[in-house]
């Protein structure tokens, strides 16, 4: 039984963060652990609701008031087993989920502050791992059926154990060099320290999942050979085509960039300082994308934009701004606009602005500046209010409110636009949507029989948990294609949306 009154003894308390002037000098994670006297004490502002609408915010549908209570009351091992039924990997989206389910709270409904979801999961994640580790659960034997698994983020490793627990061999194909995706060289080490994903990996590997990494699909193998290798196919590439700016003037300077190639760069060189290797922040071909001493200025308002801002730092940037297209969120829930429960639109707050830097909203660029060499040494900026008519958005700069900012690195965070146009795409037999993404029938396959596809190849980039829950639901679909016997937990189906109003 819940406590009733936890939630009026006890408010919503965070542990502090690591302090600015230490955390910028290392890339380990902002937070410290929680400690178990306040995670107990901030589950049990957990009410237990009769109708827990924090179920709805998650794809997942996360057990939330089950581990909750079980935190509560110090049954670890039961919180454990409670969180691992629904989520393979809740110490990824501990850190990295923004947390929809917090935005559903019914705390919320009240005035009152929702409880830290986040911040429990986490815990109950790393307990797991304090308590005995993440031990493996091979099958004892085989169903003698295979899965290619193509791509090896959230959605690609969640599908692989699901599938490997359901006695399927599986294989996944991973074009970088490590097994991540995303999760490897796209989020900075202050967010996910890279141990977590070892750990998982090991977890995977005694469960019986095969990686192989620097295979290109497409490129270095076929589609055709890949699928006379295995019984069906799992496309789970991401969403990896960012947004760009062509039409802005001077956009082919030197030093102006897509922000993920900065990310990128940026992670390869903590992972090689882990292995005692030195290395620089290079491009692909060698140009070096490093912030140190430089003016940096990051257009978009994302995490994308955060994750540049936390690397720019901790390079020793001489100065950020971080430019928005919109005008400043508010602080709180507008209820007309985004009606609980649904994800409103608020301003936040990263670790990563309280290092440094200077926020301008409602700016856009209107000319990146040359130093006269072809280097960029400045953007043009001016305010701009952003209206839609017809569904379309149109941009309005505001006469005489130009002005120049300097810049030696530009990093485009502007989102993305879907999935690759990538050889294996056309060998499939598979098309990109209007959206860039891929689409699925209603049993996650694709137009081409015994091909399925799930994560942000599918729906477009999306949050962590959507992408695990669409590779558990992808898994659920191929177990069933193969003939398996019983069922696999399927969280969501390829049309489910998240919360909004209607």
């Amino acid at each position: 039984m819940p406590d009733p009154n936890g939630f009026l003894r006890y408010d919503r308390r965070l542990p502090a963060r690591r302090p600015v002037a230490v955390r910028i000098s290392d890339w380990r994670e902002v937070y410290p652990p929680a400690g178990e006297e306040l995670i107990r004490e901030q589950a049990t502002r957990c009410m237990d609701c009769g109708i827990p609408f924090c179920h709805d915010g998650c794809p997942l549908g996360n057990r939330i008031p089950d581990w909750n209570d079980l935190v509560r009351t110090g049954t670890w091992d039961a919180a454990v087993e409670s969180l691992h039924a629904t989520n393979n990997f809740p110490e990824f989206t501990g850190r990295l989920c923004p947390a929809p389910c917090e935005a559903a709270c019914v705390l919320g409904l009240g005035g009152q502050q929702p409880v830290t979801i986040k911040q429990v999961e986490v815990e109950i994640a790393d307990a797991a791992v304090a308590r005995g580790g993440l031990n493996p659960r091979p099958v004892p034997a085989s169903t003698g059926r295979s899965v290619a698994v193509v791509g090896s983020g959230p959605a690609g490793l969640a599908a692989a154990q699901q599938l490997a627990r359901a006695g399927h061999a599986v294989t996944v194909y991973e074009r970088d060099d490590a097994i991540g995706g995303l999760l490897r060289y796209g989020i900075p080490d202050f967010k996910l320290e890279k141990q977590h994903i070892d750990r998982r990996l090991a977890q995977l590997a005694a469960e019986g999942v095969q990686f192989r990494t620097g295979v290109d699909v497409g490129v270095d193998v076929t589609a055709e050979e890949l699928r006379s290798r295995h019984d069906a196919v799992l496309l789970a590439c991401g969403a990896l085509q960012g947004r760009d700016t062509p039409e802005t003037p001077g956009r082919q300077l030197r030093g102006v960039h897509q922000a993920m190639t900065h990310l990128v760069a940026a992670n390869r060189v903590v992972a090689a300082a882990g292995d005692g290797r030195p290395a620089q922040a290079v491009l692909p071909d060698g140009t070096p994308i490093d912030a140190a001493g430089k003016h940096v200025v990051i257009i978009g308002g994302g995490d994308t934009a955060a994750d540049c801002l936390g690397v720019a730092h901790r390079q020793g940037a001489a100065g950020v701004h971080q430019l928005d297209l919109y005008p400043e969120p508010p602080h709180g829930r507008d209820a007309e606009r985004d009606p609980w429960p649904t994800w409103p639109w608020v301003l936040r707050n990263y670790p990563a602005h309280e290092e440094g830097g200077e926020r301008v909203f409602a700016v856009a660029v209107q000319e990146f500046v040359d130093d006269g060499t072809g280097q960029v040494k400045g953007v043009r900026i001016a305010e701009v209010t952003v209206e839609r008519r017809d569904g379309r958005r149109i941009v309005t700069a505001l006469p005489g409110s130009e002005r120049e900012l300097p810049a030696d690195l530009v990093l485009l965070a502007i989102g993305f636009e879907g999935t690759e146009e990538q050889p294996l795409l056309a060998q499939f037999g598979v098309v990109r949507n209007a959206r860039g993404a891929v689409d699925a029938r209603p049993d996650w396959q694709t137009d081409a029989d015994g091909v399925f596809v799930a994560g942000d190849m599918h729906r477009g980039a999306s949050l962590i948990v959507w992408a695990i829950a669409e590779g558990r639901a992808a898994a659920a679909a191929i177990h069933s294609y193969l003939g398996g016997v019983g069922s696999l937990p399927a969280p969501v189906d390829p049309a489910r949306q998240p919360l909004a109003a209607r």
